[in-house]
């Protein structure tokens, strides 16, 4: 993934890394509760430019689904590990419920056609946002 990010970094000045991952709505064995729909991590605002952050929040909560940013998830491995804003490379994670285009959280894990399209524009938006912020970022190598 280094030769990647470095790649298009050098082609373009900047390079956004969007880890998503899904994960379970109920892991009563892990947190209590339900987990919201949108889990959008960057370690603290560490691992990108504050406005990629505010724009993936931003378009996740006018959604009208839940969001939450650097909550239980905070930017995992991936997201601390490449996530070098002051460099040009720019990270953000991802955890999105499985209840947002699933419909059964266990196998076999049917996707949910309805779900998914409406769950898909917010999604799209959040891709077409930071590819259109990205130039305005650039960094400091």
């Amino acid at each position: 993934m280094s030769v990647e990010l470095e790649r298009v970094r050098a082609k373009h000045g900047v390079a956004i890394l969007y880890d998503c991952h899904s994960i379970r709505s109920h892991i009563p064995f892990l947190f209590e509760g339900t987990l919201p729909d949108f889990n959008i991590g960057t370690a603290g605002g560490t691992t990108c430019d504050p406005r990629i952050e505010a724009a993936t929040h931003r378009i996740c909560r006018a959604s009208g689904r839940t969001a939450v940013l650097n909550g239980r998830f905070k930017g995992g491995w991936t997201t601390r590990h490449y996530g070098r804003p002051q460099e040009g490379i720019h990270a953000i994670q991802m955890e999105l419920a499985q209840s947002t285009y699933l419909t059964d959280q266990a196998a076999p894990w049917a996707y949910d056609q309805t779900k998914a399209a409406k769950l898909r524009p917010h999604l799209t938006a959040i891709l077409i946002t930071l590819a259109a912020l990205a130039p305005t970022l650039g960094g400091t190598t």
